[in-house]
């Protein structure tokens, strides 16, 4: 769960009391300085009762906050009331920031109980923050002289000015309090959607009792699947679920085509009937996003969400997206030829359907390149992978990882580390990683923090608590957790999100670290997808997990040469998805939305090839309908590659641990957050803007 801005001020650099409070809220962890090494939160002490009272008190206490900047008699300045802003709501910054957390990755009935009043509460105190006409006003005044200001102060500055705009403050008391409504309705909507995905999710699976159903299969997904069977009551079986880890490899290597067929039918068909139908929710969303971004003042909702990113509007993200969607289904086409022919040389006597791409792409990869994923999984063991990250961090950035094995933790599976500058021996961040699949997280991966960064007014920096979150395979019996290429590639590209969070020296915690636009979040994490596969960096991590076994040469060139095999598909089902979300955004429903037959009419207009289909569908699109983070903002990872590929050109010019490049980076796009325009910094780093030329080259579908 991403939180706002207004919500999520930074922790004020003066301890402020709590309000008076019963024994059983004085106690509360979330309301008492966190006296461990490096704040981490007392996860060993929290209990799911002290949310709600810690909330409670948090808005008590930035309630007053906000009334002080209101009623400064000295005129608006910086300091007095946007720095002042900034500084203010430690406390719910705190108790929010850990229950979103454990909300996504471990949650319980409790903690969805819980959710259905702490996000209303939260989501109406920030409406009351954004809607303060005084408040407004003086930050009016500074934003108004910025001129005079230091470049990172005008652009926190124009951040808080452009949220407040954005979140109602022009408009009368009447317009403020359709707004809040609108407000509450949509955070309900969303905690409907998420709440019916995961319940959809947890409960489907397809019971396999014929082991020849399991051939071509890997030896760890049967067991998993096994495991899965018994906890579900059928000792002896195999149960198959749609959790990515599983989903997968089934896809990818199941020669059972049924078996195929009943996992993709399953997955692209989550949450749309029964008690868990998001279909309904998404109609609702439709129309109250677009009733809100009418009252702002905008055409449609799409409108409304770009105008405060890199693309401005929703034409400039299509046509970035045309130029992709274009090259991407000719290559799809080529794709489908190749795997039919194979399917006919193998006298499969089949014609392809979306849940052969999978096995039959796998196929061809084999014919074309001789690799095979599971030859090379041996090599990629969880934690070795995790080596390669610290590695590569540490020869371009100077940093290194040391495990805290007593550091307070919120899952026993998840791993500390103290991040240190190996120059200094300074204390950088904290680290923390939860990689496994579970029933109480949420599909997908992520970064998010514990701790913002900033620096203290007198000069002393207070830095970040970072966290990743993955859904690999558990390690099975004697056999570790081995990851595909896919994995090590989601390992590496949400640890470029963390080395984001974590290296970043911004002042201001508004606009510290991932606190940047939306177009421009993805680039530390896509560009650093690259070291991956870079023969200087396997050779470092890639070690076989039974003989120790650096990769052999000959599989690397391999996999090399295998790199862009895919990319019409990957490309395709990404690029649609982004123009779907855009297409919703410029809906202004008036009757009914019928989601299932706008989603085919988008697929229809756009020419989706039969073979696949978008990324996500409606009623699991995660991104854009369970919350506002990604709504009509799921473009952004293309537009992000636009810049990772260009920006990686560099480094392929220079050499891939060339220091001077690599300090570049870390000076002008890791560090510096939202303190300057990203396209400034880019040009920077890069010297000259990206063309989306980079991006094709870089998936091979141009020359």
């Amino acid at each position: 769960m991403k939180y706002s801005l207004l919500t999520l001020a930074a922790a004020a650099t003066l301890v402020i009391a709590a309000p008076a409070c019963s024994d059983k809220v004085q106690s509360n962890p979330f309301l008492e300085e966190y006296t461990n090494e490096y704040e981490i939160p007392p996860f060993d002490k929290i209990l799911p009762e002290h949310y709600m009272p810690a909330l409670k008190a948090g808005i008590e206490q930035h309630n007053a906050e906000i009334e002080a900047i209101c009623n400064n008699a000295e005129a608006p300045t910086f300091e007095n009331t946007v720095l002042a802003l900034d500084n203010s709501g430690a406390t719910i910054a705190k108790v929010a920031l850990v229950f979103g957390a454990l909300e996504e990755s471990n949650s319980s009935d409790e903690m969805v109980k819980i959710a259905e009043e702490f996000h209303p509460m939260l989501s109406a105190h920030q409406d009351e923050v954004s809607m303060n006409g005084k408040l407004f006003e003086r930050i009016r005044v500074v934003y108004d002289n910025r001129e005079g200001l230091e470049r990172d102060q005008q652009m926190l500055t124009e951040k808080y000015y452009k949220d407040f705009v954005n979140n109602g403050a022009l408009l009368d008391a009447e317009g403020q309090a359709d707004l809040k409504e609108l407000n509450t309705k949509l955070t309900g909507l969303y905690l409907t959607f998420n709440n019916n995905l995961l319940k959809a999710t947890n409960e489907f699976y397809v019971l396999v009792e014929d082991t020849t159903r399991l051939a071509g299969l890997p030896a760890n997904v049967v067991s998993v699947a096994a495991e899965e069977a018994a906890a579900r009551g059928h000792q002896g079986k195999w149960a198959f679920t749609v959790h990515a880890p599983c989903r997968l490899p089934v896809l990818q290597y199941a020669q059972d085509r049924e078996l195929r067929r009943e996992i993709y039918q399953g997955y692209t068909s989550l949450a749309t009937s029964g008690e868990y139908n998001n279909y309904p929710v998404i109609d609702t969303i439709l129309h109250v996003r677009a009733q809100k971004a009418a009252l702002l003042g905008f055409d449609c909702y799409g409108a409304y969400q770009t105008n405060k990113v890199m693309a401005h509007t929703v034409e400039a993200a299509e046509n970035l997206l045309m130029q992709i969607w274009k090259p991407a289904v000719a290559r799809v086409k080529e794709e489908v030829a190749e795997m039919q022919a194979l399917a006919n040389r193998r006298g499969d006597n089949i014609t392809i359907e979306p849940w052969d791409y999978y096995f039959y792409s796998e196929l061809v990869r084999q014919d074309k390149y001789a690799l095979d994923e599971n030859e090379l999984r041996g090599y990629f063991q969880v934690d070795s992978v995790r080596k390669g990250i610290f590695t590569m961090a540490e020869r371009l950035y100077g940093v290194k990882f040391t495990e805290m094995p007593n550091a307070t933790k919120y899952f026993d599976e998840v791993v500390v580390y103290d991040v240190t500058d190996i120059e200094t021996g300074e204390h950088v961040a904290v680290y923390m990683t939860d990689y496994f699949s579970r029933p109480s997280k949420r599909q997908g991966a992520w970064m998010s923090v514990f701790k913002e960064s900033w620096v203290n007014a007198d000069g002393t920096p207070s830095r970040p608590i970072v966290f990743n979150v993955g859904n690999f395979t558990r390690p099975v019996g004697d056999t570790p957790a081995l990851l595909s290429i896919d994995e090590v590639e989601t390992m590496f590209h949400e640890f470029g999100h963390g080395l984001h969070g974590m290296l970043t020296t911004a002042r201001y915690k508004g606009i510290s670290g991932t606190s940047v636009d939306r177009d421009f979040v993805e680039l530390p994490s896509q560009i650093h997808e690259h070291w991956a596969f870079t023969p200087e960096l396997l050779s470092a991590y890639a070690h076989h997990y039974k003989t120790g076994e650096v990769i052999p040469q000959a599989l690397v060139d391999k996999v090399l040469a295998a790199a862009n095999h895919g990319q019409g598909f990957a490309t395709t089902e990404l690029c649609g998805a982004a123009l779907l979300d855009l297409q919703y955004g410029k809906l202004n429903p008036e009757g009914s939305v019928d989601v299932a037959a706008f989603e085919k009419q988008v697929a229809d207009q756009l020419g989706m090839p039969a073979e696949l289909t978008f990324r996500y569908r409606s009623t699991y699109f995660k991104h854009i309908f369970g919350s506002d983070e990604y709504s009509c903002g799921y473009y952004t990872y293309l537009w992000a590659e636009v810049l990772d590929a260009d920006g990686f050109e560099l480094f392929q010019e220079k050499g891939i641990f060339d220091p001077a490049t690599a300090k570049s980076f870390k000076e002008n796009i890791l560090q510096p957050g939202g303190g300057e325009d990203p396209m400034t910094l880019f040009v920077r780093f890069r010297g000259h803007e990206p063309s989306v030329d980079a991006l094709l080259r870089g998936r091979g579908l141009i020359k």
